[in-house]
């Protein structure tokens, strides 16, 4: 069991990232035109809008949490904040952007499966990718129960240790994970999992990151007027 945990989080990170970059770099060289979001929102557009935002509002505040809660040094927040405190608040702020994450997944997912026009014109990495993200966000929402039964904040430090000596390639960082509880463990590998398979998926489409849309100019769309037709004069 114990190779088992160092495969899965000492040396997976690594094979995951190491996919996605090589993966995504490939993919945009050799199809760049199949690097896109497939918006179906032209075909339908019913739950289109509010599943979308949802998600969207939700899945960025999720990994920017992540990524603040997990890659921030303990020495850094100490002396403003405790450990328990963190947590607490990573608990409220995650499970109100993780619900409103969910219920943006949730619509998109029934749309995709129940619209004869999206459903012709996905496929299945479209249909598995929303179902891989729904159950990643039902491992979060979980582990905040979890998390609600050892308010002291240790196991969130450890899971911090763990992505730290991921990030500054060190070793040890297994162990750091190999007592937690298994939504945690499930958590990560989804996570890694999700990354490996984004190149080959409409995920990569999160390398385009639209910053330009803030200052471009707006694009002015006009009514086409009907063609005047003049009368013959006898």
């Amino acid at each position: 069991m114990n190779y088992l945990n160092q495969f899965a989080f000492q040396f997976y990170p690594y094979i995951a990232v190491a996919v996605l970059l090589i993966g995504s770099w490939a993919r945009y060289d050799k199809a760049m035109y199949s690097w896109r979001t497939g918006s179906s929102q032209l075909l339908s557009d019913r739950g289109m809008r509010i599943g979308s935002n949802c998600f969207h509002i939700g899945i960025l505040a999720i990994l920017g949490g992540h990524l603040v809660g997990l890659l921030t040094p303990h020495w850094m927040y100490e002396p403003f904040i405790t450990t328990a405190q963190k947590q607490l608040l990573a608990m409220v702020v995650g499970g109100i952007f993780g619900v409103l994450c969910l219920v943006g997944i949730s619509i998109l997912l029934l749309r995709r499966l129940t619209n004869p026009r999206v459903r012709a014109t996905g496929n299945f990495g479209d249909i598995l990718v929303l179902l891989l993200i729904f159950a990643q966000l039902c491992l979060g929402l979980y582990s905040i129960r979890i998390s609600a039964d050892h308010l002291d904040g240790s196991v969130m430090v450890m899971l911090a240790e763990w992505a730290q000596h991921i990030v500054t390639f060190r070793a040890g960082a297994a162990d750091f994970v190999l007592s937690v509880h298994w939504v945690y463990k499930a958590h990560i590998f989804l996570g890694l999992t999700l990354l490996l398979i984004a190149p080959f998926t409409r995920l990569v489409h999160v390398w385009s990151i639209p910053i330009s849309y803030l200052w471009r100019p707006y694009q002015v769309v006009r009514r086409r007027q009907a063609p005047l037709h003049y009368g013959r004069r006898e």
